[in-house]
């Protein structure tokens, strides 16, 4: 349902703005959300920001917390980590969907325990991630390469490296 506008006590304050603004970024999230299915055994590209897009990873040590979690087995199950690469303020992966989660909850899984060793890496408490994410289904196999290669190619578009090899926080199998 709608989000009713709150009133301050003695007249209207920010408050009704900020239950409009509320209202208008929970109406996003859910049209990022339409349309999005989960398929077993599809390919998908998925990028996902830090909240407020604060570069958390540009810290060494909350950028390898992070990287730990992209290809750990317990987590994935049998989703594949095809490609993926974690720049300061958001992160690209390239999967294909296993059986074991459903799109959403692959995600969730990911940025759930990510964020918890960015935490503790950090001795800091509080969301990582961005609510919301971005997916897109690859047609076919032909996209994957072309994929692979742009999210691999994502630090060196951004200056961060004269060449995606030399990016620390990344990885890609055949």
């Amino acid at each position: 349902g709608r989000v009713a506008p709150m009133r301050a006590t003695g007249g209207t304050c920010d408050v009704v703005h900020m239950s409009t603004s509320l209202h208008r970024l929970l109406r996003g999230h859910r049209c990022l959300r339409t349309g999005r299915s989960s398929i077993a055994w599809q390919h998908y590209h998925i990028t996902t920001v830090t909240v407020g897009r604060m570069p958390l990873f540009a810290d060494p040590s909350a950028a390898t917390a992070a990287c730990r979690c992209f290809e750990a087995p317990e987590l994935l199950r049998d989703t594949r980590m095809l490609t993926w690469v974690l720049m300061p303020d958001h992160a690209h992966w390239l999967v294909q969907l296993g059986e074991a989660h459903t799109l959403h909850g692959l995600v969730h899984a990911l940025k759930t325990f990510s964020a918890r060793n960015v935490n503790l890496a950090l001795g800091r408490s509080g969301p990582v991630w961005a609510r919301a994410f971005h997916d897109r289904a690859l047609r076919c196999d032909d996209d994957l390469a072309t994929v692979a290669q742009y999210i691999l190619a994502n630090p060196q578009r951004a200056g961060l490296t004269r060449h995606p090899d030399e990016y620390p926080y990344r990885n890609t199998r055949p």
